[in-house]
């Protein structure tokens, strides 16, 4: 289960910011899994709520955010959401899209009480 490995990656990161910032308490993570990304996100919500428990960061909450992948036409700039992995452009028929979303994993934000 490769979602533990990120969920300790997430935590390092919150703990490393939390270093920068001494006089602040991290409440909140926020990150962004696209749907290519290839991460299960209730594995991830339950690897998070494992590693947190009975620690310091047990208050800490993991939200997660879904993103649709979405492919954009080069030829007539149509943006629109892959359906059944089909690529083609519901609009023109081109076959050759782009992805231009779905593939992040990243840490959008963090809250904080001071």
């Amino acid at each position: 289960m490769h979602e533990l490995g990120i969920a300790s990656s997430i935590l390092d990161s919150v703990e490393k910011e939390a270093l920068r910032h001494p006089n602040v308490t991290i409440t909140k993570v926020g990150v962004k899994v696209g749907e290519l990304s290839g991460v299960d996100v209730d594995a991830l919500q339950f690897g998070f709520e494992c590693i947190v428990k009975g620690t310091k960061w047990e208050h800490l909450v993991l939200e997660v955010e879904s993103i649709a992948r979405l492919q954009r036409c080069p030829q007539c700039g149509n943006e629109f959401r892959m359906a059944d992995f089909d690529p083609q452009c519901p609009k023109c028929g081109e076959f050759a899209t782009q992805c231009v979303s779905g593939d992040e994993l990243d840490i959008s934000y963090m809250e904080v009480d001071e």
